[in-house]
């Protein structure tokens, strides 16, 4: 990514993730203070982190139409590598590249080192489940809730 396209990334990664966490169960407090915390983290001054890596995701004619965003996990795991998030436009979906950008994530982990690729699927979203599932992933914990 350029600057340009890493400052609109950025600025547009909170309020979704915050969006997702409140979805999943947390309280909007909460929710926002993890996503600010987490932010600030990886983008100190709106800036990757040393480790983390920003694609566009490209269509065969070469338009942008999402995006993704690896690192390590943490910084004593620097083997394990994280997809961070992984967004294909709304009206391209379908069409394989989410599996795609999956794929590339693999090949860049791989290339800096890593052994392993974790990632986070929130339970409400079964579409990105199946496609995580359809490529090699399995589930290393399941967090449950029933609403009182």
């Amino acid at each position: 990514m350029t600057g340009p396209e890493v400052a609109t990334f950025v600025g547009g990664q909170l309020e979704p993730y915050i969006a997702e966490r409140i979805a999943a169960g947390e309280s909007p407090d909460e929710a926002r203070r993890i996503g600010e915390a987490q932010m600030a983290g990886h983008f100190p001054d709106a800036t990757p982190a040393p480790g983390q890596l920003l694609y566009r995701v490209l269509d065969d004619g070469g338009t942008a139409v999402g995006d993704l965003w690896i690192g390590p996990r943490s910084a004593e795991r620097t083997d394990a590598f994280w997809v961070w998030d992984v967004v294909i436009d709304e009206a391209q979906r379908g069409r394989g590249l989410g599996r795609a950008a999956m794929l590339l994530a693999e090949e860049a982990a791989r290339a800096q080192g890593a052994t392993e690729l974790g990632l986070n699927v929130f339970g409400t979203n079964a579409v990105a489940r199946r496609l995580y599932e359809s490529i090699g992933y399995e589930p290393t914990a399941i967090t449950m809730r029933k609403s009182l």
